[in-house]
């Protein structure tokens, strides 16, 4: 068998493998036949993502108020000389302790979620660049 002749059927077998792997471009040069299949719109991530940003502010509101509430019943048992003024007292730390945990975790839900709607746009735009350059590379084999 001569180079050509090897070269020739080692072109033949990569295109074929190429166009099982990307079950053939469409011909119009686009990529996913017009679909993209990354996609990640705000519907997909904005219910959840407006529940945590409400929640937040809720939370930021309404529990500001309850801890301001327990701090104030605090003092004024502990200045009444109510034993039970130090009780509410932990209450009002452990209170502020945890709202500050939740507060943390919706800003972070909320804030991954931007993240992701963001880094699935980066890929579908790298995998369809990816394919375009697939495409071209098939069409060159041929």
């Amino acid at each position: 068998m001569t180079f050509e002749q090897e070269w020739a059927e080692l072109r033949a077998a990569a295109a074929e493998r190429t166009a099982m792997r990307i079950d053939s471009a469409p011909a119009d040069g686009g990529v996913g036949g017009g679909r993209n299949d990354l996609v990640v719109n705000r519907d997909d991530l904005g219910a959840v993502g407006n529940d945590a940003y409400a929640l937040l502010g809720r939370l930021t509101k309404e529990g500001d108020i309850a801890r301001s509430s327990t701090l104030d019943a605090a003092t004024a048992l502990t200045n009444g000389n109510f034993v039970s003024g130090s009780a509410v007292l932990k209450v009002h730390d452990y209170w502020e302790t945890h709202l500050k945990t939740l507060l943390d975790a919706c800003a972070q839900i909320s804030n991954h979620l931007d993240y992701s709607k963001a880094q699935h746009a980066k890929d579908e735009a790298k995998v369809e660049g990816d394919l375009k350059k697939i495409s071209v590379l098939t069409e060159y084999m041929k």
